[in-house]
């Protein structure tokens, strides 16, 4: 028995001299250079005393160094927990203290506060700056750039990835080596990713997308990536020549597109665009495309299983879609209420099974149990359907249902009406609590750069051409919608805000 994770994602490039990290500043690290930092730090987290199993909470900022802290810890059989990097103490307290995590990683400027929480919990804390300096890599640069990766087989955790936690408590979805090497593997075939890529990667690292999408499809394709430590916008447009290919989020695209200097010549040579974490408008497909003649390739994924479905690689990517279910997973939709599978066609609860699938909820039996079925499917909390050509559409969370006067209204379906009016950035459709009604739909909109949305005229074709339980109670123009890390509309956010609208 090896270390599958460590041997087919990173092993394979030992020795290599060939470029892995492209840095803004123009510095190179070689697949080489990056193994031995990972050694180096495998070393010294084994001199740590920690076990193989034992959970290691990260939050720092992006860098070479903190990308190399995950490869120790697949070197070494740890199981890395990254936590987003824009946490307050108060909410890290929770994630440590949850999953007993025995070593805690944090940027200088966190370690004050997260001392006395690692000391309560009996363990470590090591400090890892966006600069490589702290003391974790001080002692790293002690030890010895060899190291023997601990046995562990494709069945063992490798990662905690905690979801986001807009309703109750943030829930730690359970990755093992086989959920993480599976999907990468799958997706270097899908998307046709090779030695000679390069990925142009703003992403954040301590998500699914930015870390085992993207980085984990680079390392099983020999690859390389140019590391920006977040989204700027003239670096991107500077860099974008030295790239093949680019993954990102919604928010990306549009900024690009908001800019002159992004052009179909500054595109041309690149060979894909990948978006997801958050639905892309069709509007940006069909912008995107008339300036650069290239179609961006939408995906559907999950903290709890990475990427469950794609628009092909050859063939129709089809605007409003997310694609097909890839290769070795299952979808089918379902009734919410009965579990029973719906015919082609009709809106249900998506449920996905196959080796992408996570292992379960850290120490949450209940919650394993309720979204996790016997059978292993797992029931994603998303609404969607799949059309007569197998494309899969999302309409929204099942949480993001509204129930108005005993109807079933699907926000997804007003906000593409809302988002095609004169005017109109984007949408969001809530529901909010009505006396009559129960709850009832309410449009937000974010105008265009000095546009002023007639929400008069929006109102009326509206009604024209919904139902009339449909119609939006009322369209309220905001500055902006409130958004996490990854771009996803915080929707929970604009209930709270908006709760007491009709009461």
């Amino acid at each position: 028995m090896s270390n599958p994770l460590y041997d087919r994602l990173f092993g394979i490039h030992a020795g290599k001299d060939t470029p892995f990290l492209h840095l803004p500043n123009g510095q190179t690290v070689t697949h080489a250079d990056f193994l031995d930092m990972s050694a180096r730090l495998a070393n010294a987290l084994i001199g740590y005393e920690l076990e193989p199993g034992d959970r290691v909470a990260v939050q720092v900022e992006k860098s070479p160094e903190a990308l190399a802290l995950y490869a120790a810890c697949a070197q070494a059989g740890l199981i890395f927990l990254p936590l987003n990097t824009g946490y307050t103490t108060a909410e890290l307290q929770y994630f440590i203290e949850n999953s007993e995590a025995a070593l805690v990683v944090c940027d200088n400027a966190k370690s004050k506060g997260l001392a006395p929480i690692a000391t309560a919990q009996n363990a470590r804390l090591e400090t890892l700056n966006a600069d490589g300096s702290g003391s974790l890599m001080r002692r790293a640069l002690g030890m010895l750039p060899a190291f023997e990766p601990v046995r562990r087989s494709e069945e063992d955790l490798a990662a905690f990835l905690y979801t986001s936690g807009t309703t109750g408590r943030s829930k730690g979805a359970m990755l093992s080596q086989a959920n993480l090497l599976s999907n990468a593997e799958t997706l270097v075939r899908e998307w046709r990713f090779s030695a000679d890529d390069v990925l142009l990667h703003a992403l954040p690292i301590f998500h699914t997308h930015g870390l085992f999408v993207a980085t984990n499809v680079v390392l099983a394709s020999g690859g390389s990536m140019i590391f920006l430590p977040k989204f700027d916008l003239d670096d991107m447009l500077r860099l974008m020549p030295q790239a093949t290919s680019m993954m990102g989020v919604p928010t990306f695209y549009t900024r690009l597109l908001g800019d002159d200097r992004f052009t179909g010549d500054l595109a041309r040579h690149m060979r894909l665009f990948i978006s997801g974490s958050a639905p892309l408008l069709a509007e940006t497909h069909e912008r995107f495309e008339t300036r650069t003649g290239h179609r961006i390739l939408e995906r559907y994924g999950m903290t709890e299983t990475n990427m469950n479905t794609s628009n092909p690689y050859d063939g129709e990517r089809r605007a409003g879609t997310v694609g097909f279910p890839l290769p070795d997973v299952e979808l089918k939709v379902t009734d919410p209420e009965s579990g029973e599978t719906l015919p082609q066609g009709e809106i249900g609860m998506i449920e996905v099974r196959g080796p992408n699938v996570f292992q379960g909820y850290w120490q949450m039996p209940e919650k394993t149990t309720a979204e996790l079925r016997e059978d292993g499917f797992f029931i994603t909390g998303d609404l969607g359907r799949v059309d007569a050509d197998g494309y899969v559409h999302i309409v929204g969370r099942g949480k993001d249902l509204i129930i108005s006067g005993g109807f079933n209204i699907y926000p997804k379906e007003l906000e593409m009406l809302l988002d095609d009016q004169p005017g109109v950035l984007e949408s969001a459709v809530i529901g909010v609590p009505h006396p009559d009604f129960g709850e009832t739909p309410v449009g937000l909109l974010v105008a265009e750069p000095g546009a002023t949305p007639d929400l008069d005229a929006i109102m009326a074709r509206a009604q024209a051409e919904l139902a009339r339980f449909k119609h939006p109670r009322k369209l309220i123009v905001l500055d902006a919608l409130p958004r996490n890390t990854m771009g996803k509309v915080q929707k929970n956010a604009l209930r709270e805000r908006f709760a007491e609208l009709f009461t």
